[in-house]
């Protein structure tokens, strides 16, 4: 019999409680902003989905190719009993670290964390019935808030996937890499992909995509606004703007008003103007250098042991290991 628990530590109440906090936050600041987090209904999930396929992205196609190679080494090297995912835990690149785990004879448990209570009850139950004689124990919660609800199991490696630690801001990492060596015990692991730098002719076409799917994703946070908070944006009128910041290294994306326009968030009581050209954040993606990388890891107190890149070195999958104290 499959064996599933599913703990609820996030809620409908909560999401939109932080969702009013961060819109509030994010557009009365100068330059305006928004979390990328919101751009992910359903259709934002989708439209994401359709993303991964586009010829110009290669980060869910490089990271495949690296697991795929490497899988069987991170089993023997970890000797994980307990695989944790942040994200969802349904797709392919997991099931090839589940998949050699269970053969090397490791695997007794999963546990996968999302904020959403559908996505991670649907992931949960695929895995419990493809892997009957593994517990899955799924956790709804958010990443950067409810790590301590990891279940405290031995041998743990926890799997931060897709380059999603490029969408926190350094000092977001910092605190992130921190809260994942607090939840961790020495010796335990974290599996972390990561996008490297690399020419920006291969980066931006990547988030701006000549079907326009990124375009019509990134519009998509808007929509998010006028369905939950009964925001009035009239969504065709913003383009979508991807660009490379040579100094932080990383795409940024915007949207901009192609014309002045007054917006207004009911569920806010809140007025805003938006000049013409005026441009409002909605994602960092920050690439990587190996060396960079590992100096952030250290400074949290985690040793890189292993790092693999596809073929091409556009993409990382780095595996550090929790050491005794922290690096400093």
């Amino acid at each position: 019999m499959p064996q599933l628990v599913l703990d609820l530590h996030h809620t409908e109440a909560d999401a939109a409680r932080s969702l009013r906090a961060d819109v509030l936050s994010g557009l009365t600041a100068t330059p305006k902003w928004l979390p990328p987090k919101w751009f992910y209904d359903a259709r934002g999930s989708a439209l994401f989905e359709d993303i991964t396929r586009l010829p110009e992205y290669y980060p869910t196609r490089a990271e495949r190719e690296i697991l795929d190679g490497a899988a069987d080494e991170i089993a023997r090297v970890t000797g994980a009993e307990t695989l944790v995912e942040l994200g969802s835990g349904s797709s392919e690149k997991t099931r090839l670290l589940l998949d050699s785990l269970h053969n090397h004879g490791l695997l007794k448990r999963f546990v996968p964390l999302d904020v959403s209570t559908s996505a991670l009850a649907m992931a949960a139950s695929s895995i419990a019935s493809d892997y009957p004689d593994v517990e899955v124990h799924g956790v709804v919660g958010d990443f950067t808030a409810h790590l301590d609800a990891i279940p405290a199991v031995p041998n743990r490696m926890i799997a931060f996937l897709g380059g999603t630690i490029g969408n926190l801001a350094p000092e977001e990492r910092t605190v992130f890499l921190r809260s994942v060596r607090e939840t961790l015990e020495p010796g335990e692991w974290l599996l972390l992909g990561a996008d490297l730098v690399k020419d920006p002719a291969v980066l931006v076409p990547a988030y701006d995509d000549a079907a326009g799917v990124t375009a019509e994703f990134n519009r998509n946070v808007l929509h998010v606004l006028n369905r939950e908070l009964g925001a009035d944006f009239d969504v065709e009128r913003f383009e979508h703007v991807a660009r490379w910041n040579a100094e932080q290294e990383r795409i940024e994306m915007w949207l901009r008003a192609r014309q002045a326009m007054a917006v207004t968030i009911a569920e806010l009581g809140l007025n805003l103007s938006f000049a013409e050209g005026e441009e409002m954040r909605t994602e960092i993606s920050s690439k990587f250098r190996r060396q960079g990388l590992a100096d952030e890891l250290y400074a949290a107190g985690l040793a890189l042991r292993r790092f693999w890149t596809d073929e091409q070195g556009r993409f990382a999958v780095a595996l550090a290991q929790v050491t005794l104290s922290t690096g400093g």
